[in-house]
């Protein structure tokens, strides 16, 4: 399988901005010019682009469409989400330009109006969000923005996903996201042998290196790269080298 190494920006009110543990109150702004990121990690050699639009992530509605369309134009593929509520907002996003669209919360809530997607627009056209926190002895799937707990669990939808065809996962541990703590390699070992169809995209915590060597190692296909690029821990060709 290959493995890819995907720069992240994270949007509110068209900045550049990182949050910690998902929390709104705890967010860095990184700056107003997200062209400029973008301009830069292409010129280090990134093909992919993941963008999130947390304003979209929190209350719906894509608010910062006009800037990812703007990004989508600047040569790199963008896998982009936050707020996708409906097919609608599929279409839009897929109309500015975006290679493949995040479905996070929809997921967990509306599984099969999702398969449903998978089938019409094709495996590479969606990423399935399970974004998880640890409670009670299990993976929970928090949404709308990680401030909502549903029933469903990691281990009921990933397999479930995997048997209606989707092809990549993206999977958050919350408790390490924007922390710099390392990625929970235990998380993406039990992804592997859970759902072994799918390409799984770790992302939270990454603070190093090692820290993508030892995703590659665990079993996943990729890896979303936030705050550690922005804050100069290493660099997109240091993290392409790996």
């Amino acid at each position: 399988m290959s493995f890819t190494v995907i720069p992240a920006i994270d949007l509110r009110g068209g900045k550049v901005v990182r949050l910690q543990q998902g929390d709104y109150e705890r967010q860095a702004t990184y700056g107003d010019d997200p062209r400029a990121f973008v301009a830069r990690y292409a010129q280090a050699g990134a093909a992919w682009l993941h963008v999130v639009d947390l304003d979209g992530a929190r209350s719906g509605g894509l608010g910062n469409l006009r800037t990812i369309e703007a990004i989508a134009r600047d040569g790199l593929r963008i896998q982009a989400g936050g707020g996708v509520r409906g097919e609608d907002d599929l279409r839009r996003l897929f109309s500015a330009g975006v290679s493949r669209a995040v479905v996070g919360s929809l997921a967990v809530r509306e599984p099969d109006a999702v398969a449903g997607w998978l089938a019409g627009y094709g495996s590479e056209c969606l990423t399935i969000a399970l974004d998880t926190r640890r409670s009670d002895g299990c993976w929970t799937l928090p949404s709308a923005g990680w401030t909502e707990t549903e029933a469903r669990t990691l281990d009921e939808l990933a397999p479930w996903y995997a048997a209606r065809g989707a092809r990549h996962l993206l999977c958050t541990d919350i408790e390490r996201d924007g922390m710099l703590a390392g990625f929970n390699l235990g998380l993406y070992r039990h992804l592997a042998e859970m759902a072994p169809t799918m390409a799984v995209q770790a992302s939270g915590g990454v603070r190093d290196l090692d820290d993508i060597r030892g995703a590659r190692a665990a079993g996943a296909a990729a890896v979303i790269l936030g705050r550690a690029l922005l804050e100069g821990r290493f660099t997109v060709e240091e993290a392409l080298a790996c």
